[in-house]
């Protein structure tokens, strides 16, 4: 017989049991549909996270004082009997090789008022290179300048969250809010730039670093914010900068340089580890499938015993028998996992859909890794009943009844 026969065969066994067939095919649905659906939605999160990383900036280099020993997530601020300083700051921009911005910040809360109406905000105190370093432009005024640092000018920058929930429709350009008790006057309004990190950031107030560091009652640093020319002048410029800072705290490595694509990385091995485990639970049910293909296949040679005699009389091979069956345990496995795909797909965009901002989507080699998975479940699961088919004696199953 041709392969395309024993194909055919298949397909006509299958559709004389339609609902003992997809019963058996149940598993291998399930299991592609699930191994689909969490890939997919691992890979989305994957994505946003990266996506959310842009949003706040590129190339970007943040000093923290004290020593961390390994690399987190996010960088917090460690233990240290060194401070940062707006000297340091301005020391990295002048000397640092690669480096084209540098931002000194200061953060905190901090409760901004308009007339009568008030909103707990986050405030930045920071220096002009921030607007360049962290992609925060404004679409109305402008940002912090040098001569505000050096006259400590009460400005201030205000998101578009914050400007609509204290102004309303009323302009706030030179209006004067009161932060935390100080007067400051609106000098630029921020682009609309969504949530980023957890972060509204139309929901924010930046000022400039002197009037922070009086505000918040401290003169070092959370943070100094440094910018790379290019990706690839990313590590030029941690060593440059590592350079500056162990002699600005003599020689002792007092402070914690993390770079966006350690960040990233620790996501990355984060997010691969756990696609890995759910598309490991998800290939169970692709097991379960399996076991059950190989179980409904056995009855199938108990069943059809008198046929293969019958064949065997006609002058088929056992080759032919064991093939037979063996094409048949593979389609049911392809079956399912077709059907399984295709709700998997089906599953992503309607989740998609519910959830515009995640960049759900299948990915070719997920498809492709699942078809040729439940390819694999019905060669392995179907070669046993296929040898047991082919071993049957056709005298004893011409007898058969």
């Amino acid at each position: 017989m041709r392969g395309l026969d024993h194909f055919l065969t298949a397909i006509h066994s299958i559709a004389q049991n339609k609902v003992r067939s997809l019963l058996t095919t149940l598993g291998v649905i399930i299991g592609v549909m699930s191994v689909i659906l969490l890939v997919a939605l691992g890979e989305s999160v994957q994505a946003y996270v990266q996506k959310e990383f842009a949003v706040m900036g590129s190339n970007i280099l943040i000093i923290t004082p004290g020593k961390q020993e390994t690399v987190g997530i996010v960088p917090i601020t460690a233990g240290s009997n060194h401070k940062l300083t707006y000297e340091i700051a301005k020391t990295i921009k002048r000397k640092a090789a690669g480096v084209t911005g540098v931002a000194a910040n200061i953060m905190g809360l901090t409760q901004v008022r308009y007339g009568k109406r008030s909103r707990s905000v986050l405030t930045f105190g920071t220096t002009p290179d921030f607007d360049r370093v962290r992609q925060l432009y404004t679409q109305i005024g402008r940002f912090i300048t040098d001569r505000d640092i050096e006259r400590n000018n009460r400005v201030c920058v205000i998101g578009v969250t914050l400007k609509r929930e204290l102004f309303g429709d009323e302009n706030a350009l030179y209006k004067r809010v009161t932060v935390n008790g100080s007067k400051h006057m609106v000098v630029g309004i921020l682009e609309e730039r969504g949530m980023a990190l957890g972060i509204d950031l139309g929901d924010i107030c930046i000022i400039p670093l002197p009037s922070s560091q009086e505000l918040f009652n401290r003169k070092e640093l959370f943070e100094i914010l440094c910018s790379a020319r290019t990706q690839e002048d990313i590590k030029r410029a941690q060593k440059s900068v590592r350079t500056i800072m162990m002699s600005a705290f003599d020689n002792n490595e007092d402070f914690t340089i993390t770079d966006q694509n350690g960040m990233l990385g620790a996501f990355t091995r984060i997010f691969d580890m756990l696609k890995l485990m759910l598309a490991g639970i998800a290939s169970i049910s692709l097991l379960v499938g399996g076991i059950g293909i190989m179980n409904i296949m056995l009855v199938s040679v108990r069943e059809r015993t008198r046929e293969v005699g019958i064949r065997m009389a006609v002058g088929a091979r056992r080759f032919d028998i064991a093939f037979q069956f063996l094409i048949e345990a593979v389609t049911l496995s392809l079956l399912g996992g077709t059907i399984g795909i295709g709700l998997g797909a089906t599953g992503a965009f309607g989740l998609h859909a519910f959830y515009p901002s995640l960049p759900i989507g299948i990915s070719l080699w997920s498809a492709t890794t699942a078809f040729v998975f439940s390819l694999a479940v019905g060669i392995f699961f179907g070669v046993y009943p296929a040898v047991k088919a082919a071993g049957v004696d056709p005298v004893v199953a011409l007898r058969y009844e």
